[in-house]
């Protein structure tokens, strides 16, 4: 029986199946570079996840033909993994995209309608017993329907949230992306991301990770969003370079963020967490029950039909 680690716990059903097929060993924290590079020598197939370093320094010290023949990633993203490395060591990557598209733009606009209506503040307040009763100047936001919607990067998930904002709060739709991108909805694509972050009341950033992207969004990019400009990062945190971010927020320079993802995850800045400007979510994208199975039956598929033989659906490298 071939050997799997699977380096979280994940959803019981799809846990009793990799038990029924395989010799099951499961972690329960993140591996770093040394028990990455062990994990390769010793499992014939890994489950990994985000927080996972299979870096191509854990390749190297794994040595040319490590044992594990697939990393079936659970997560689209798969930053945390050097693919061109596991490439070069014979080593499939998969990844479980289509799955989690919905509840990722889900939490999009989540943040979103939180951020401009200052429902994060208003629970503290609730919460804390600060709050006085209704007044006409208490809690006051910022209005949604009808404002500029702007998407950094028109993939599944960019454009499931911009159709969440064109048909539900009839917002007019800006995008960036690199390559030309046609959609069936009524968006106009700009042609630069100043022209995105210029123009757009609120800017939702949903591009992958890894380092073509790593602080797309950076000082310059956060400068030409409008005072009244609120951001939201569901993509990496490695996206946005967090301490402009935080020095625009702290300054008034925008009126909010709204962020499910950081740079240097788990680990969120005090000073981030002390802004009342700022709704911060612990990675919550795809953590409902529906997706959080289907990307771990994804992943496990991958691996099946790897040890089968058969080239698993997903590959990336």
């Amino acid at each position: 029986m071939k050997k799997l680690l699977i380096t979280r716990h994940i959803a019981e059903p799809v846990l009793e199946q990799a038990r029924a097929r395989f010799d099951v060993t499961l972690a329960s924290a993140p591996l770093s570079v040394d028990d990455c590079a062990e994990a390769l020598g010793a499992y014939d197939a890994i489950l990994p996840t985000l927080g996972d370093d299979f870096t191509a320094g854990a390749f190297a010290k794994a040595g040319a033909n490590p044992r594990c023949g697939i990393l079936g990633n659970f997560g689209v993203g798969y930053s945390h993994i050097d693919a061109a490395a596991a490439a070069a060591h014979g080593v499939a990557v998969t990844n479980t995209p289509d799955v989690l598209t919905d509840a990722t733009a889900d939490i999009g606009m989540t943040l979103l309608l939180a951020t401009a209506r200052r429902a994060g503040e208003g629970e503290r307040m609730v919460r804390a017993g600060r709050w006085g009763g209704f007044g006409p100047k208490v809690g006051l936001g910022t209005h949604v329907t009808g404002k500029t919607l702007g998407i950094i990067g028109m993939g599944r998930i960019g454009q499931a949230v911009a159709r969440r904002g064109h048909f539900g709060f009839a917002m007019p739709v800006i995008y960036f992306n690199r390559s030309q991108k046609t959609v069936d909805f009524p968006a106009r694509q700009v042609e630069n991301l100043h022209d995105l972050m210029a123009g757009a009341d609120f800017v939702v950033i949903t591009v992958p990770g890894g380092a073509a992207n790593a602080k797309l969004v950076d000082r310059d990019a956060l400068a030409a969003m409008k005072p009244e400009g609120i951001l939201v990062n569901i993509a990496r945190g490695e996206v946005v370079d967090e301490a402009a971010l935080i020095e625009a927020l702290e300054a008034g320079r925008i009126a909010g963020a709204g962020l499910d993802v950081y740079e240097h995850e788990p680990h969120v800045p005090e000073r981030l967490r002390a802004l009342e400007n700022c709704v911060l979510l612990p990675h919550l994208g795809s953590a409902t029950v529906e997706t959080r199975q289907a990307m771990a039956q994804m992943a496990l598929d991958n691996i099946i039909a790897f040890t089968e033989g058969r080239p698993p659906p997903q590959k990336v490298n």
